[in-house]
């Protein structure tokens, strides 16, 4: 019988309910910058960024990435590719299969939204002080490190799990 794990801490329950409240806000500033930049629903937004880290997959991969079924992500990419930011091209290994691109216009269009975000945060970040801008990259650093490790943690578990069953 395993032991449950420890309640977390006060100061950690804190941290998490200030981090959701941070999220909540940056999710605000997000779509600021969005709806300045142009009207791409969340959805077609995830699809952009799934073909930038995995440029030329197929639709049935983007299904996957996106937790959709095909259909869906195919309707997801005739209106990107309508509005010019993704392109299919037949596929070099099947004849049935197409790939999907982020277009020029569709690089541009993610860089230009980085950039529009970067800026909102920059005017918030510069509006701190000193010290809280130096605990707010210490915080986040630390913060992305323990993602980042329980992440390798879990794919090495998964991996564990997966040889003991072979």
């Amino acid at each position: 019988m395993s032991a449950s794990p420890a309640p977390p801490s006060r100061r950690s329950a804190d941290a998490a309910r200030a981090a959701c409240d941070v999220i909540e806000m940056l999710e605000i500033l997000w779509e600021r910058g969005r709806d300045a930049a142009s009207a791409v629903s969340a959805s077609q937004l995830r699809v952009l960024y799934s073909l930038e880290r995995e440029d030329g997959i197929n639709l049935r991969t983007l299904g996957d990435v996106l937790g959709s079924a095909p259909s869906s992500a195919s309707r997801l990419c005739d209106r990107l590719e309508a509005m010019g930011f993704v392109e299919r091209t037949p596929s070099p290994v099947s004849r049935r299969e197409l790939t999907l691109r982020l277009t020029a216009h569709g690089r541009a269009y993610l860089s230009e939204l980085r950039s529009r975000r970067e800026e909102i945060l920059l005017a918030a970040i510069e509006a701190m002080g000193p010290a809280s801008r130096a605990a707010l990259l210490e915080g986040l650093n630390g913060f992305r490190n323990a993602v980042a490790a329980e992440g390798s943690t879990r794919g090495r578990s998964a991996q564990d799990g997966s040889a003991r069953q072979a």
